[in-house]
């Protein structure tokens, strides 16, 4: 995408800044769009934008971050900004996120659940290589609290 057309489809954007505001944004937008909330497992953020008329979507935040799926061992990276076009059931022309198959980094270019009664959703590469898992793999992860709490 050239910089007119991306600054073209940030225009007219909902736009929300700070992290508790944003993860908020996120996980109802996900939950909008029949994905799993933890698809996107991004921290720190600075600014979210979607352009519900375009579909046009971007997260940023303060640096790069890698991720473990710890149900289907995969790690994936996220770049300081993502951008994307949503649609229901799907995440596609996507940038800045990557995941890594064995020795190498893939560009995760779309993600959609095609059937969702199969329960499945698919990672599709640049390539045209694709990859599907549970959908529960990529539920919200609790958070764990390595200190017990004070009495």
């Amino acid at each position: 995408m050239t910089s007119q057309a991306l600054q073209c489809d940030r225009d007219g954007a909902e736009i929300t800044r700070g992290d508790a505001e944003c993860r908020e944004k996120i996980q109802a937008m996900l939950k909008e769009l029949s994905l799993p909330p933890g698809l996107l497992p991004v921290e720190d953020i600075s600014e979210l934008g979607l352009n519900r008329s375009t579909g046009f979507f971007w997260v940023t935040q303060k640096r790069k971050r890698e991720h473990a799926f710890k149900k289907i061992k995969r790690q994936v990276s996220y770049a300081a900004e993502v951008t994307a076009l949503v649609d229901n059931r799907r995440i596609r022309r996507i940038t800045g996120v990557k995941a890594k198959e064995l020795l190498f980094w893939f560009s995760i270019a779309e993600i959609y659940i095609d059937d969702p009664s199969s329960e499945r959703i698919t990672f599709k590469t640049g390539l045209g290589l694709s990859k599907s898992f549970p959908v529960s793999a990529f539920e919200l992860e609790q958070e764990t609290n390595p200190d017990p709490p004070a009495e």
